[in-house]
């Protein structure tokens, strides 16, 4: 038998340790050092600030965010205030961060491939323990075209140059409206990506006011996370750890510790919280803790490496085993 308190649900990622594997997600109160931290101080094992980009974006006009019961639809249409900003913000949370350990990743996009390339330089001067490019944002697609993560040449494009202008590990968020995400995963991979995170929202998809007849989002339509897409998460994360051994991430509908362990036991080292925020407040991320230590004690699963990628093929890149890079 093992106890909840014997339980290491402690990770790693490219090196960086957590002391638990639950992460916030980027786009989730993440634009200031003073939020970071008490998002810290609520037990995340690492925090993600919002996507930034090489100059700031006001972002479309309200409503961005409806809950309609299984889900989030939002269209905040990647709102920040630029990457000088964001370098600032990053060194106070880091101030405040270190004391407790909990690693900082910093999000960046760009709507060129010459731009990913120039923030991730920018955003570096903040010393971030991770870089995450995010290359897949649905709802600003009719501004910048096709996204990024939509073909595997592409994706690898964009990742050859955002390795090539930092020395700080570099995580490729990819996107589940895809023909194959394991097919971007191995481009990514073999462009140089340190590790992956997915998924990002999925859709676009819309919702109508019938009253007025109108589209409820100011942008009309918007991505869909939250519980209604956690099936196809867990199987994109499937997908992409029976293809590469990077460590990856998964997000897309992580609520409570069962939840986490879905996610974990298909080969994620940890994994994404953002529509739970909203639900469950901003201890969610204690509770999943919590629920999770509780959930492998009855099992019998002493680590975190113990539960990670046993729905996973024999065989698989990413079962099972820590996998520091």
């Amino acid at each position: 038998m093992i106890s909840p308190e014997q339980v290491d649900l402690s990770t790693e990622i490219c090196g960086v340790r957590l002391a638990n594997p639950t992460i916030l997600a980027s786009g989730v109160l993440g634009l200031s050092g003073d939020v970071l931290a008490r998002v810290a101080r609520s037990g995340a094992g690492a925090v993600v600030t919002k996507s930034c980009s090489l100059k700031p974006r006001v972002g479309h006009p309200n409503p961005v965010v409806v809950d309609y019961g299984a889900g989030v639809l939002n269209a905040v249409g990647l709102a920040n205030p630029g990457v000088e900003a964001m370098v600032a913000e990053i060194r106070r949370a880091r101030e405040m961060l270190a004391p407790a350990g909990v690693p900082i990743i910093a999000s960046i996009f760009a709507n060129s491939i010459y731009d990913f390339g120039t923030t991730a330089r920018y955003i570096s001067e903040a010393e971030p323990d991770l870089i995450e490019a995010n290359i897949s944002c649905p709802n600003v697609e009719e501004e910048f075209g096709q996204i990024f993560s939509s073909t595997p040449y592409v994706a690898g494009q964009v990742t050859r140059r955002v390795k090539s202008s930092t020395r700080i590990p570099v995580i490729v968020k990819l996107s589940p409206n895809v023909p194959s995400i394991a097919d971007v995963a191995r481009a990514v991979v073999a462009a140089g990506a340190d590790a992956i995170s997915a998924i990002n929202t999925v859709g676009p998809g819309m919702l109508v006011d019938v009253e007025t007849a109108t589209p409820v989002l100011s942008n009309r339509v918007g991505g869909m996370s939250g519980p209604a897409i956690r099936p196809l998460a867990i199987r994109c994360v499937y997908d992409i750890c029976a293809a590469v051994s990077v460590p990856v991430i998964g997000i897309g509908g992580v609520s409570d510790g069962r939840d986490a362990a879905e996610m974990i036991s298909v080969g994620a080292c940890a994994v994404g919280v953002g529509t739970a925020v909203y639900r469950r407040g901003i201890e969610v991320f204690g509770l999943i803790t919590e629920e999770l230590r509780q959930l492998m004690a009855r099992i019998g699963l002493g680590s975190l490496a113990d539960l990670r990628g046993r729905a996973l093929p024999e065989g698989a890149p990413g079962k099972g085993g820590r996998r520091a890079r």
